[in-house]
């Protein structure tokens, strides 16, 4: 039986809203599942590391590493769906590659350790609202050229979505830096 508020708020969607609370509703759905999927939901799923590692140990040694990879990455793509059918493919995507040992995130560099992810994260955050001094910016520029760009490219997809929603004003920043160790957490080998 549904509760009185979600009937309530239902009969509010179906037949008093108009165009611009619609589309208020339709981010703030989009925002809850994100929020679900980093930190709501993510507990109630099954540990897809945990798996991997079950299953490799059943696995006969001649079975080819890209054949193991790909078994586990549609095994933990099946449970996903199966466990939170609202996430796209662009959401399954950053936990299967942030939860699967070995995967690659974020640009070439490949896996990185969750203390460096952090580190730049801030400092893109301090470079993207205007509170970084100018020595800094100046020394990384001499460092790394271009650093902003690089660091972008670097980040896994489920760091740019937060940075991208505390940027947009959607987090606070007591819960973007929640969201940020959350996910910093699953990005590394927990294992």
């Amino acid at each position: 039986m549904a509760s009185a508020e979600l009937v309530k708020t239902l009969d509010y969607i179906l037949n008093r809203c108009d165009e611009k609370a619609i589309d208020a509703v339709a981010q703030a759905v989009v925002r809850r599942r994100r929020d679900l999927a980093l930190g709501g939901g993510a507990e109630n799923l099954p540990d897809p590391r945990r798996m991997a590692r079950e299953l490799s140990g059943q696995i006969s040694v001649g079975a080819s590493i890209q054949g193991l990879k790909k078994t586990v990455m549609d095994m933990a793509v099946r449970i996903i769906k199966k466990e939170a059918p609202e996430l796209n493919d662009e959401q399954i995507a950053a936990l299967t590659s942030a939860w699967l040992p070995g995967e690659k995130q974020g640009g070439p560099e490949g896996v990185m350790p969750p203390e460096l992810l952090l580190e730049m994260a801030e400092q893109f955050v301090s470079f993207s609202t205007g509170t970084m001094n100018a020595a800094e910016d100046k020394r990384l520029r001499n460092e790394i050229g271009s650093w902003p760009e690089r660091y972008w490219k670097a980040f896994p997809e489920i760091i740019r979505l937060l940075i991208k929603d505390f940027l947009d004003g959607e987090l606070s920043e007591t819960k973007f830096r929640s969201k940020l160790r959350t996910a910093l957490s699953l990005t590394g080998d927990a294992g």
